[in-house]
């Protein structure tokens, strides 16, 4: 089933239950309020949500009305934690070479993960703002799962049980505040404003087979200024499955129900056309573009994100049907 948040002034919106083809919405009023309370109780409340999914879906619920993405806010607008991996090595890989550093052999076994804020997500049509064209503004198209509770040493296998709901990920970037930040030796903070995710959250039924050990086997499409510059394969180079991120968290501490785990950057390895390196698939997020032009050029030529730029991400399901919905934002100034 797909759920969404809608706006009604509150902190948290209202949740509403989205039709397969994103056509028709229904609130979910009388069985749960928002998308944490159906989190908290997913055993009970979730079938109740799938049986009115199933209503709206045949055309037969009686309170329908058109979807709006405009009117939606992050499907949970703030959650108890945003746990953000690096599941992408080659994303890793291409960065550290660009700066000539080799990446660490602990990067293949041991995931990279930082927390981020999680008091105040951005809706998937809500302005990006940014006090400082300065900062070095980048988007990131990632994946991110939404849990119910795991418990403490689980396996990977155990963590997958745990994914409730998928999403898509805008996790903003402002490139030229991060390296003073990670010289400090305590990680992003500064650097990481508020989160976007797209307009529905969709349970991994949904997805069909393009769900497959714990990885999306679509493709994340980014559109930058109206121009396509990612078409990246989100399945077979993920190094780190879902399970395995969530498992990385619980070594030490439980997971509960309403964190949100995500995929990092999505990124694709380069080909050989004529003895030169390729990315065909383009790029999920500028600074690796950036890195890119570094390894073949010796220095960047593609700028950060301007005021007034625009960002779409959207991924396509086997049908050729938005699965999400299109996270659709532009940057904006601080007193716009």
């Amino acid at each position: 089933m797909k759920l969404a948040t809608y706006k009604d002034g509150s902190r948290d919106g209202q949740l509403v239950v989205v039709s397969r083809d994103l056509t028709t919405a229904h609130y979910a009023t009388g069985i749960a309020h928002t998308l944490q309370q159906a989190l908290d109780d997913w055993n009970f409340i979730s079938p109740q949500l799938h049986d009115l999914y199933v209503t709206l879906n045949q055309g037969k619920a009686r309170h329908a009305f058109p979807f709006d993405p405009a009117q939606c806010m992050a499907p949970l607008p703030r959650a108890y934690q945003w746990a953000d991996g690096s599941a992408y090595i080659n994303h890793v890989e291409l960065v550290r070479a660009a700066r000539n550093s080799e990446v660490p052999a602990s990067f293949y076994h041991d995931p990279l993960m930082y927390q981020g804020g999680s008091d105040d997500f951005i809706g998937p049509r809500d302005d990006v703002v940014v006090p400082s064209e300065d900062y070095g503004i980048d988007f990131e198209a990632e994946i991110a799962v939404v849990t119910g509770d795991v418990p403490m040493c689980a396996t990977p296998e155990q963590a997958l049980d745990g994914v409730r709901l998928l999403m898509l990920v805008n996790d903003v970037s402002l490139r030229n505040l991060i390296p003073a930040e990670l010289a400090k030796g305590f990680g992003f903070f500064q650097s990481k404003p508020a989160t976007a995710f797209s307009p529905v959250a969709v349970t991994p039924d949904e997805l069909g087979t393009a769900w497959q050990g714990g990885r999306v086997h679509l493709t994340l499409e980014s559109t930058w200024n109206g121009q396509q510059v990612g078409q990246c394969e989100a399945g077979p180079e993920m190094t780190f499955h879902f399970g395995q991120l969530i498992a990385h968290i619980t070594k030490t501490r439980r997971v509960r129900a309403g964190s949100i785990v995500g995929s990092g950057t999505v990124s694709n390895k380069s080909i050989e056309v004529d003895g030169k390196k390729e990315w065909p698939k383009g790029y999920s997020c500028i600074a690796e573009k950036r890195a890119i032009e570094t390894i073949l050029d010796g220095q960047p030529s593609t700028a950060f994100m301007k005021f007034g730029d625009t960002i779409q991400i959207e991924m396509k399901g086997l049908d050729g049907q938005s699965v999400f919905g299109a996270i659709q934002q532009t940057i904006a100034p601080l007193d716009a």
